[in-house]
């Protein structure tokens, strides 16, 4: 296999896994190439040669070879770790770039097939969904999160490898991103908008909630008018995400069809707001803010009539009940113009210093009655793929350079004062 891997003003062609004789391997060094040998296909003595053990290592071969030969001090490795169709959503569009970004970021996918040790040795920081290496989340232990959830193999030996090198960067650290695992830490977070609000402008808000631990129809009535709420409802799970339930939900119409409901327990009642069938998806990428306008459910008084006399349970990625275009046309079909941009990025500003988090998403809605801007949604790494290449891409990877800097220079600070 050959491949062509420009380094400098020269081209350099890395052969792997390919049986070639001294004197063809003296010719292709004369030539300035860089031959990569698996050990158990080719053996040699010749010391220009960079052996491998296994094919799986080609990549972070060629990574730390390519950054080596720029020369710069400024690149940098970012080793990730994604489930694949993440992955291949971000490389698709040219994300995770082998040979350095505009900025000098080189990206590399870590490997649980091989040791982790000596891959996180050779990167400079790890960019990560843990999410997507979530085994198994204990729902009662939500709270107190990460006792409770078990991760993968792999994901769980970076974790300790993190904890044991506490100068070593993570995008985002961990402990900033399990909040997010939870509804009703998300609901607590979202509460503290309250302070951005001002006299005479529409509000910035969390929608009302109450966390359940049943379903029992005379106790759950009381809990529901302490918590001024009433119907319709949407019922979610407490856990938010990692698990396959965690996005099975219903939308409730009367106290009776609590009975039998499927909803994982315990769970998060919210309250269901007309939004025009719109819904606005933010994106907050390092200093960057961006948004996208997407279809969303329809008012309530259409979905009662699809419902009959049943909640209405869907899966919020799948099966999402979006509105048809009659129905859009029906309701007061929402703009831009109905949207506070000033307001919206002034919260994303101020979830960003209290998360702590380099890249995150939320969904707004704005209720049709009062304006309300409603956040009704908060996640960790979306794909933001509603933006485009062209916009998105730079700031990713600004984003991240900016996040390592930063971090770097806080470590620096540290040691310097402790000595």
């Amino acid at each position: 296999m050959v491949v062509d891997v420009p380094i400098g003003s020269d081209t350099k062609l890395i052969p792997a896994s390919y049986r070639v004789d001294e004197g063809l391997l003296s010719e292709l060094q004369n030539h300035n190439w860089t031959v990569i040998a698996i050990d158990n296909e080719y053996i040699t003595n010749n010391s220009g040669v960079i052996h491998i053990g296994m094919l799986q290592e080609l990549l972070v071969t060629l990574a730390t070879s390519i950054k080596r030969e720029t020369g710069s001090s400024s690149t940098l490795i970012v080793g990730y770790v994604m489930k694949q169709s993440r992955e291949e959503d971000f490389a698709k569009r040219g994300a995770f770039p082998l040979w350095p970004s505009k900025n000098d970021l080189i990206f590399v996918p870590l490997s649980f097939e091989l040791p982790l040790a000596s891959q996180l040795q050779e990167v400079d920081l790890v960019l990560h969904k843990i999410t997507d290496e979530i085994i198994n989340i204990d729902p009662n232990l939500s709270i107190s999160f990460p006792k409770g959830i078990s991760f993968s193999l792999g994901m769980s030996e970076i974790i300790r490898f993190v904890e044991e090198h506490r100068d070593f960067c993570v995008i985002d650290p961990f402990k900033n991103i399990y909040p997010l695992l939870d509804r009703l830490q998300i609901q607590e977070i979202l509460v503290r908008l309250e302070g951005l609000n001002t006299e005479g402008k529409p509000k910035i808000r969390a929608p009302c909630s109450l966390k359940v631990g049943n379903f029992c129809g005379s106790e759950l009535q009381k809990q529901l008018a302490e918590a001024n709420l009433s119907f319709p409802l949407i019922v979610k799970p407490q856990v938010a995400c990692g698990v396959a339930d965690a996005h099975n939900m219903a939308l409730i119409f009367k106290i009776e069809e609590f009975s039998n409901l499927s909803v994982p327990l315990p769970a998060i009642l919210q309250e269901y707001i007309d939004h025009g069938s719109k819904i606005f998806k933010f994106y907050a990428i390092g200093d960057k803010i961006f948004h996208a306008i997407k279809n969303s459910m329809p008012n309530a008084s259409h979905l009662k009539c699809s419902s009959g006399e049943k909640p209405l349970t869907f899966n919020s990625l799948k099966t999402l009940p979006v509105a048809t275009k009659e129905q859009l046309l029906q309701n007061r079909v929402l703009d831009s113009k109905s949207l506070d941009i000033n307001l919206v990025e002034e919260a994303a500003n101020f979830l960003k210093e209290l998360l702590g988090l380099t890249i995150f998403g939320f969904d707004v809605v704005v209720q049709e009655a009062s304006g309300d801007h409603v956040i009704v949604d908060l996640n960790y790494l979306p794909s933001f793929k509603e933006v485009p290449d062209n916009e998105a891409l730079p700031a990713f990877w600004d984003a991240i350079k900016q996040t390592y800097e930063s971090r770097k220079g806080m470590a620096q600070t540290l040691f310097k004062a402790s000595n």
